[in-house]
Order: C-alpha cells, then structure tokens, then sequence
C-alpha cells in the first residue's frame, strides 16, 4: 500500500510567558537531555488547533466536544420539529441511549448529561435529530431508534476534527475514531529556569495620605525557543473522512492552524503571540520521523549566534544523519523560514511562504491518495 506521513517541524521563539500551566500555576517544564527544558503540553497545542480550525474550514465540517449532549441534541430536534418541543429532551435522552452512550439524571432543573465529553461532528447530530423526529411517531419509540440503526449514524460523516484528533466513547468503544495526527509536547531547545514577575496594583481612590498597594502577587514564567513537532497519518485521515478532497482540506487546515495557533494561557499578561521563525514539512511513504533528537544536546548561545541560528543547524544535522544513517529520505520537503539565521534550513527543501507551501502539500496529497487508489 502506498503510504503517506506528513512531519511537520517548528522552530519558535516565545518571549517571556506561561502558556501552559500546571496544577501549581507554574509553566510546565520536561527534562530532557539532562536538562530542565520548557514545555507546553500536545493537549495545550491541540487545542489552540482544533480552535482555529473555524477560520479555515466551515463549521459545518467541524464538531463538538461536550457533556451535553442531550441539551444540543433536543434543541436541533425542536429546530426540525416545533411541535415536539415538549418531548425533545427525552426523545434526545432515548437516543442517546440508543447509540450506547449513558446519560446522568438531571439535578434539579438541568438537562441529563453524559458522565464524559461526547464528540460528535454537526452531521452526526443532524442524522441522530431526524432520526429521533421519524421514531417519535412510533409506538415504540425504543425499538424504532434500534431498527433505525442510530449507533451506526453516530458513526459516520465524522468531522474533520474528529478524524485528526480521534474520539474516545467509554461506553462503546466500537464507535472510537483513531486520531490521523499526532501531536508531540514541545519542549525548548535549551535549558530554562522558572523566574518571578512581582507585580503590584493600585487603588484607584486611595488618599495621598494611603500608602502600599492595594494588591500584589508574583506570576511565574519563563521564555524559551521551542521545537514544535506534529505528523499526519494521511491514509487513516482519508479512512476517517472517507473522501479524498475533505482529506485534502483537512490536511491544509491542520498545516495552517498548527502552525499559527498559540494556547491562550496568561496571554493577557505576557502579549507573548508569536509565529515560527522556521517551518519544515516532509512528506514521507515509511514512517513518521520526530527529529527532537537534534536538541538532546542543548543549544547554548553565543557571542556570535543565537538559538535560532544553531537550532536551525542542529535540526538539518539530524535530518542529514537520519537520512545517511537509516536511508530515510522524505519523498519531499518544504521550508517557510524567517531572517538570515534560519538560512541553513534552504538545504533541507524549497522555501516558500506559508501558503504556496500549503498548496503544494495538498497537491502532493492529491497525487498520492490517487496513485493509492
């Protein structure tokens, strides 16, 4: 079978900042290579993904993750049917049922939810709405959403958010979607401390005779230039879509959201938005390859470079040896790069802007989900 992997690999600079946080609001940290490296978790990134997927790809095309289920579920069965209004909530709750996925009893005057996060894509709760609306006419409204099939409609027309990042249903896992995308934590390319900002707030009418601050606090953070890696199984995206062009868009969308987003802790405090100073895709037909071994040895600024520039060196380093070493070349590379010092990059691939890349990539897709066929 012809096989395609897309390795997509970032170089970022973050400034001071606490994107990611953890249970002690201190930003998350990994060591690696010995060292202490910041680090952002793949579910902090996925998410910032998975947001900005909305201005790429129209809504319909995306899904919905949440426990209430039954409350999104009634309300598009009262959209399609007004006079079922009154029976929404347990048509919903039987339906729900239905497809294996349990419900909690309501608390007080709540909607019942499921005791975990459901993923559906809109498609799925617009076949699972009108099904409901037929079986409402039934004598048995449970045995008709059975013979309707219904675990089968939650099953399919999956949502491009979906087929990437997969779905999980503990109650029934025959309907679980594996994720097409992997995406790996980022960590820095060199060793970081944790360090303190003390900060103190004013209030606004106190006398001049009122000395101190109203309040004051410290915030953690650290600043750090990342090595960012995320691959896509494009044969499982189009398994999971079960088309070839919505597989084409969904790799684009991913390859742009990935690449631009930015998790959104502490980003009032810190502005700390940025975008890569170097973007390397690989297309491959064997394997995906993380290259996050270039950075087991840190890189240590000097008086003539900074991290960027030996980060960028590090990283076609390990490309070359990995290829030398194990005959592991992409079938094509791509770079989209920023400034002088991200220049070694060039040797790796044809550099290109960000969506000149995006389009070649999808080409490449195209050809090779055809030859697939």
């Amino acid at each position: 079978m012809n096989r395609t992997f897309i390795d997509i690999h970032v170089l970022q600079t973050v400034p001071p900042s606490n994107i990611n946080r953890d249970d002690t609001g201190s930003p998350k940290t990994a060591t690696y290579g010995g060292v202490r490296r910041a680090r952002v978790s793949s579910q902090a990134w996925k998410r910032a993904t998975r947001t900005a997927f909305e201005s790429h790809l129209d809504r319909s095309e995306l899904g919905v993750r949440t426990k209430r289920v039954v409350e999104w579920l009634a309300s598009e069965i009262t959209s399609r049917a007004p006079e079922l209004e009154d029976r929404s909530r347990q048509l919903a709750v039987d339906t729900m049922k239905a497809v294996g996925i349990e419900v909690k009893a309501p608390k007080k005057d709540a909607t019942e939810e499921s005791g975990y996060l459901v993923f559906l894509s809109r498609r799925q709760i617009d076949n699972l709405a009108e099904a409901a609306i037929e079986a409402a006419n039934a004598d048995n409204v449970k045995q008709a959403l059975k013979d309707a099939k219904v675990k089968d409609l939650a099953d399919r027309d999956h949502s491009i958010d979906i087929a990437l990042f997969g779905r999980m249903v503990a109650d029934q896992a025959d309907i679980n979607v594996d994720a097409a995308a992997q995406v790996a934590h980022a960590i820095s390319v060199h060793p970081v401390e944790t360090e303190f900002d003390y900060y103190t707030a004013v209030d606004d009418r106190s006398t001049d005779e009122e000395t101190g601050a109203g309040m004051i606090g410290t915030v953690e953070f650290n600043s750090s230039t990342l090595y960012r890696y995320a691959t896509v199984d494009v044969n499982r995206l189009q398994d999971n879509l079960g088309d070839a062009e919505a597989t084409r868009r969904a790799v684009g969308a991913f390859l742009t959201s990935f690449v631009r987003s930015m998790p959104t802790g502490k980003q009032n405090t810190f502005a700390n938005r940025t975008l890569p100073e170097a973007i390397v895709v690989q297309v491959r037909d064997t394997q995906p390859i993380n290259l996050v071994g270039a950075f087991e040895n840190p890189v240590r600024e000097s008086q003539t470079a900074g991290r960027i520039k030996l980060a960028c060196e590090a990283l076609c380093e390990e490309a070359a040896e990995i290829e030398r070493a194990y005959g592991e070349r992409p079938v094509a590379t791509w770079v989209t790069r920023v400034g002088a010092d991200t220049s070694s990059v060039d040797a790796l691939g044809a550099n290109l802007p960000l969506s000149d890349l995006v389009n070649e990539l999808g080409e490449t897709v195209d050809a090779r989900l055809g030859e697939a066929r």
